[in-house]
Protein backbone atom coordinates (compact mmCIF):
# COMPACT_ATOMS: atom_id res chain seq x y z
CA UNK A 1 0.00 0.00 0.00
CA UNK A 2 1.41 3.69 -0.85
CA UNK A 3 1.54 6.52 0.97
CA UNK A 4 -0.94 8.06 0.01
CA UNK A 5 -3.58 5.02 -0.46
CA UNK A 6 -2.30 5.25 3.51
CA UNK A 7 -3.51 8.33 3.92
CA UNK A 8 -6.51 8.22 1.76
CA UNK A 9 -7.97 5.27 4.01
CA UNK A 10 -7.08 7.44 6.97
CA UNK A 11 -9.31 10.45 5.55
CA UNK A 12 -11.85 7.91 5.29
CA UNK A 13 -12.09 7.71 8.99
CA UNK A 14 -12.66 11.26 9.19
CA UNK A 15 -14.91 11.88 7.01
CA UNK A 16 -17.76 10.80 8.26
CA UNK A 17 -18.29 13.27 11.17
CA UNK A 18 -16.54 16.25 8.93
CA UNK A 19 -20.25 15.20 6.58
CA UNK A 20 -22.13 15.47 9.52
CA UNK A 21 -21.61 19.15 9.48
CA UNK A 22 -22.02 19.50 5.79
CA UNK A 23 -18.05 19.64 5.02
CA UNK A 24 -15.74 16.94 3.57
CA UNK A 25 -12.10 16.71 2.84
CA UNK A 26 -10.09 16.38 -0.38
CA UNK A 27 -6.73 15.10 -0.70
CA UNK A 28 -4.79 17.18 -2.97
CA UNK A 29 -1.32 16.06 -2.68
CA UNK A 30 1.43 13.48 -0.17
CA UNK A 31 5.21 14.17 -0.76
CA UNK A 32 7.59 12.49 0.55
CA UNK A 33 8.41 14.59 3.17
CA UNK A 34 5.40 13.27 4.96
CA UNK A 35 3.48 17.04 4.43
CA UNK A 36 0.00 15.52 3.02
CA UNK A 37 -2.35 18.61 1.51
CA UNK A 38 -5.68 18.86 1.82
CA UNK A 39 -8.89 20.74 0.74
CA UNK A 40 -11.63 21.49 3.12
CA UNK A 41 -15.08 21.62 1.04
CA UNK A 42 -18.55 22.69 1.90
CA UNK A 43 -19.11 23.89 5.36
CA UNK A 44 -15.90 23.17 6.39
CA UNK A 45 -14.04 25.45 4.00
CA UNK A 46 -15.60 28.64 5.42
CA UNK A 47 -15.83 27.57 8.95
CA UNK A 48 -13.70 29.97 11.11
CA UNK A 49 -12.79 26.68 12.88
CA UNK A 50 -11.67 25.22 10.16
CA UNK A 51 -7.99 25.54 11.18
CA UNK A 52 -8.50 23.93 14.63
CA UNK A 53 -10.52 21.15 12.45
CA UNK A 54 -7.34 20.73 10.31
CA UNK A 55 -4.51 20.41 13.41
CA UNK A 56 -6.69 18.96 16.27
CA UNK A 57 -8.84 16.72 13.94
CA UNK A 58 -7.54 15.80 10.58
CA UNK A 59 -4.10 16.15 11.39
CA UNK A 60 -4.24 14.07 14.75
CA UNK A 61 -6.04 10.85 12.82
CA UNK A 62 -3.75 10.97 10.23
CA UNK A 63 -0.70 10.94 12.32
CA UNK A 64 -1.94 8.19 14.46
CA UNK A 65 -2.95 6.34 11.85
CA UNK A 66 -0.11 7.03 8.95
CA UNK A 67 3.24 7.47 10.95
CA UNK A 68 5.09 8.30 7.75
CA UNK A 69 2.45 12.19 8.25
CA UNK A 70 4.77 15.06 9.29
CA UNK A 71 1.92 17.65 9.06
CA UNK A 72 -1.20 18.85 6.91
CA UNK A 73 -1.92 21.53 5.32
CA UNK A 74 -4.63 23.35 3.77
CA UNK A 75 -4.79 24.49 0.43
Amino acid sequence: MTLKEKVQDALNKVRPSLQADGGDVELVEVNEDGIVKVRLTGACGGCPMSQMTLKMGIERILKQNVPEVQSVESV
